[in-house]
Formats: C-alpha cells, structure tokens, sequence
C-alpha cells in the first residue's frame, strides 16, 4: 500500500491550483528508504535550525556572483551584454512582474524559445517568483503545444516572436478545449525576427514587463530544497512525452556536478550550443552561474556560427549532441576557423561513433563524454580519461573514449543490472543487461503520472532503459536501447555496433539501423542511410562492407538512403524508421 512521508517538509510542498505537490514514495520503492530527519537527534549536543539548514536551490548562484562577479559579463547575444549584477536586478524584476500578473508559488511557467537572454534569465526569475520553469520543445508543432500546456497546467507563457504564430494557435486549441490559456508574454528580437503586426489584449512584451517590476522584490526561496524548480518533458522519440520533475536540491547538485566534471573553472566562456530547454540546458544554466563564467547566447546552431563565435569571445566550454558534432567536422573548409584556445566539448545522448571523437580531436576540442537523460537531470556519468590510455593506438583510445564512464560526484551509484533478478551483471564487458541510476540527481517523478512513476523506481533503482555492458575498470557502455535491439534468428544484434561500422564508411555521415520485420529469421537489420555531399555508393557495396567487418548474421540485410528523422536535441527518431522498415514487409 503507498505511503506519504510524513515529515513536514515533505507532505505537502505547495499548492498549486488547490492541487497539493505530495511526495509519494510506493511500498515497492520505499522498501529500505529511512525517514532521515531524526536520525541526527541520538548525538547529544546537535541542533537543526536556520543557521544550518538552508534548502539547496541553484538560484543562490546567481545571488552570489551578482556580488563576486558584479562587473563581469553574464550574458552575450549579438551586440547585446548584460554584467551580472544587471542579470541580478533583470531577473529579480521579471520575477516581480510575474507575481503581478497572478503567478502564485507552485504554479507553472512555460517558455517556447531559442538560445536567447531571456530564456537563461528565466532559469532564475520563475524560481525566484516561487513558480515551476517548464521549457517546451521549439520544434513542437501547435497540436503537441496545447497537449504540453493543458497537462503542465501552464498560467503564463514566454514566447519567442519567431515562434509566436505556433504558440498563439496551440492557445486557441486550448481555448475550444474548454481549458483556461495561460498569459502570453513576447520576446521580441527584431534582429532575427519581425513582430507580429496585431496583438490581443491580453499578450505582453518581455522587456516592457521587466520594466515593470521591482529590483527591491524579495525572491521566493523554496520551502523545502525538494519543491520542484522544473518540469523536462521528455522529446518523445517512442511515445507522448512525459513530464519529468526536478527539484531545486537535485538542480543544485548536478550543476555542480557537471560543472567539476566539465574541469569548469572561474570564468568559463561558454557558448551554448545545446538547447536550454533539453534538461535545462542539461543543468549548465545554472552552473555557469555559479562559476561566475560568461553565457554566449547563439539563436541558430550551425557550423560556420560555432567557428564565429569562438573566435569572437574565445569560448572555453561548449556542449552538443554527437549530431552537432557530425555537422562540425563534414562542415566546409570556408566555415572553419583555427581555434583560438582548447575548446572543452561536453556531449551525451546517443551513442556516438568513435570516428566523430577522434575526427574533432584533430581539429582542436577536448571531447567531454557524458551520459544521462531527462530523468537524470542529463549528465548523469562522464568517461573520465586516465594518463595511462594516452599511450594507446588511436583506435583503442576512439573506443575507451565513447564508453558511458562512471557515475559523477552527485549520483549515489550507477551500475549495469539484470532487470528480472535485480543483480548486477559480472564485469567482464560482454554480459547485457540494464543501466540503472540510483541517487540524488535522479528525478522526483513524472509529473501526474504515478504509473509511470512507480514503474521506473521498481525495485528501488531508476530503470533507464538502455542496455549496456560493464568493463572489468568498471566503466559502462551503453549497447543500445532495450527496444532497439535487433533479435535475428535467435541472435541479439546491437544496432549501435552496426551502426559504428557503416560510419566507417567514408561515404556516410549519418546511419541508423533498425529492425526489419522477416518470415524466417523474425527480424533482419535495415539501415538508414545519409551520404555526404558528392558522395556515391550503392546498397550492395555497403552491405558488402559490413560484411568484411561484422558476422554475417549482422550485416545489414537492406539499405535505405535517405536523411534521418531527428528530435530537436539531435536524436534519430528509431520508431518513424522502425515504422517504415515495418511497411517494407519482409525480405524472405
């Protein structure tokens, strides 16, 4: 039967709507979890009280180097600058506005935009007003918009002009739904885009709105450091995205974390590349803060952009999905510039050819290999490098290199297990079976989705779904995704493995191999192919080198030329592929 912790700063979190934030922890997940508020009261002479008790919330970054680094600049967008003292004061007014338009603790804030100022300004101004930041997908079309709003119950809405026209329709979808819109604030930037010509009402201006507040508003800190700062609605590739919560304690620890991972020092220079609405900018919105480093803000991801602007204000650290890094090095010499410093690159999400690392090496990035999900606040493991592998061939320092790595400071453990007996499997790097996380910077819940809930914590373990190996250093590796594992005549193929090999091929930039449906042998390996520019190769000769490099029996039985469906963090979309392999029927 579940249960409620019933310690006070757990029950009940805030209200939002009437509808009160609970932790709930079921019987099957709390089984061996402590109340560990009064463990601390057997040793005599110990006291909790504000002098040493403070709720975690990253938002105190930005209060401390609003006085360290006052004078330095926070943010850059084109020929826009703010210091961090005026990043302070923007956000404390945004926050005071927000208040006067109704928003109440616990209540959702959402924003539909780019890389921009006012999307790093509202990571702190929605917590600081006591609200919950719920950062939507710029590629959502109107239809997935008013589902997302409906379901976060959104009051308020920050809206790029570029993308105004799908915003305002999702609110009209709303409207005929019989569901109450939320407020529409416009974030006009007339150098990349017009304004639209006719507003309602009931629409703000972003910057008129931040006029409006008090620089003299005292922020809302968290009652308790596991109030929700944020709700990361997963990017859907195999279903309806999920609502994935975070909590101003977990927000704190993992940018910290990703911050040390990262070898982040005072004053990064950090060019953002990954989008801040993909786990909150996997979590570096905030860490860069507390680094007092410098945000460079860049609308549009292209490679001729990233050259720009690290040679403009000498960038120090970016990150970027594999994808990113595939664009980057088949990018043409002309958009190319000598690097002016090492660039520091952190990037995670799908697994990633060693051919794409060593590739970007040569041009003069320090690849930063981390591993995690939405539900891990992104990075949740780094393949930390060790001295002793730089002596290595290339290609056996290319596949150390592209391992998932060990768990960070923040996580409690991350181990490799078998998800029917719950025990982990022998290190000896062939044995599959499930990666799963366990620790503070792992989610609080998917939001109004208790199932879903209760199903990823079973057993006391996040299930993450991805099938790895563990090494005998006891490095993970990811092989693949449990569902995307190909089952051929009995033999379990990892599409990743097939997939590293075809990028092999100089002709290829991009592949994704999936299941084919077979009379005989059940499933056969289909492979997508992208070819880069000028580049001519048939299907049978790709076979053919598969062939040379693989058994038989994974070699890609058909191959399918064209580009790859993708989510906006660079992710190939494997269901519309398995769909489409799924419509070819089978080949024997």
């Amino acid at each position: 039967m579940n249960r409620f912790i019933r310690n006070r700063s757990f029950r009940s979190v805030f209200s939002m709507n009437r509808a009160v934030w609970k932790w709930v922890f079921p019987s099957s997940i709390s089984r061996g979890f402590s109340d560990f508020s009064d463990s601390w009261k057997s040793t005599a002479g110990l006291v909790r009280c504000p002098a040493n008790d403070v709720p975690l919330s990253p938002v105190t970054f930005l209060e401390r180097t609003a006085k360290v680094y006052r004078d330095t600049t926070s943010v850059v967008y084109g020929s826009v600058s703010f210091t961090w003292e005026e990043t302070y004061n923007r956000c404390l007014r945004l926050a005071s506005a927000m208040t006067q338009l109704g928003i109440s603790p616990g209540q959702v804030v959402a924003t539909l935009a780019p890389n921009v100022p006012a999307m790093y300004e509202l990571h702190f101004a929605t917590p600081m007003a006591g609200a919950v930041l719920c950062t939507l997908n710029t590629r959502h079309d109107s239809s997935m918009l008013s589902v997302l709003l409906r379901h976060s119950e959104a009051k308020i809405i920050f809206v790029d002009t570029q993308l105004f026209e799908v915003a305002n329709e999702a609110i009209q979808l709303l409207g005929q739904a019989d569901s109450q819109p939320p407020k529409l604030v416009l974030i006009h930037d007339s150098e990349y885009a017009s304004s639209p010509t006719s507003l309602s009402s009931n629409v703000y201006e972003y910057e008129t709105l931040i006029a409006s507040g008090s620089c003299e508003f005292e922020a809302r800190n968290p009652r308790s450091e596991w109030d929700p700062i944020s709700i990361n609605y997963t990017s859907g590739t195999t279903s309806m995205p999920k609502g994935v919560v975070y909590s101003h304690r977990g927000a704190y620890l993992n940018s910290l974390a990703t911050v040390l991972l990262a070898g982040m020092g005072s004053m990064p220079v950090y060019l953002w590349t990954c989008p801040m609405f993909h786990c909150n900018g996997w979590c570096l919105t905030w860490g860069v803060a507390a680094q007092g480093g410098t945000n460079i803000c860049l609308r549009k991801v292209s490679p001729k952009a990233i050259f720009e602007q690290i040679a403009l204000h000498k960038v120090t650290h970016m990150a970027a999905a594999p994808t990113v890094l595939n664009m980057i090095v088949n990018s043409p010499e002309c958009d190319r510039r000598p690097l002016p410093n090492t660039v520091v690159v952190l990037t995670g999400g799908s697994p990633p050819p060693p051919q794409v690392f060593t590739k970007v090496e040569e041009m003069g990035f320090q690849i930063c290999h981390l591993y995690g999900l939405t539900e891990t606040y992104g990075p949740g493991t780094y393949c930390t490098w060790k001295p002793m592998w730089d002596c290595l061939p290339r290609d056996e320092r290319s596949k150390i290199r592209v391992r998932q790595g060990v768990r960070h400071v923040g996580l409690h453990d991350v181990d490799v297990i078998d998800p029917d007996t719950m025990v982990g499997v022998p290190a000896d790097s062939k044995t599959v079976g499930e990666i799963m996380f366990r620790g503070n910077t792992v989610m609080s819940g998917y939001f109004k989705n208790k199932k879903a809930t209760e199903e990823a914590f079973k057993g006391g373990w996040f299930h993450s779904g991805d099938a790895g190996v563990k090494h005998p250093d006891h490095y993970i590796e990811v092989k693949d995704r449990l569902k995307d594992v190909i089952i051929s005549g009995g033999e379990n193929i990892s599409s990743v493995e097939v997939e590293t090999v075809l990028f092999g091929h100089p002709a290829v930039v991009e592949a994704a191999v999936v299941g084919r449906p077979d009379d005989h042998w059940g499933e056969t390996p289909c492979a997508f192919v992208a070819l880069k520019e000028g580049s001519n190769v048939t299907a049978q000769q790709l076979i053919e080198y598969c062939r040379h490099r693989l058994p038989h029996y994974m070699a890609p039985r058909s191959i399918v030329f064209q580009d790859l469906p993708k989510t906006s963090t660079g992710k190939v979309q494997k269901f519309i592929l398995r769909d489409r392999a799924k419509a070819m029927g089978s080949l024997s």
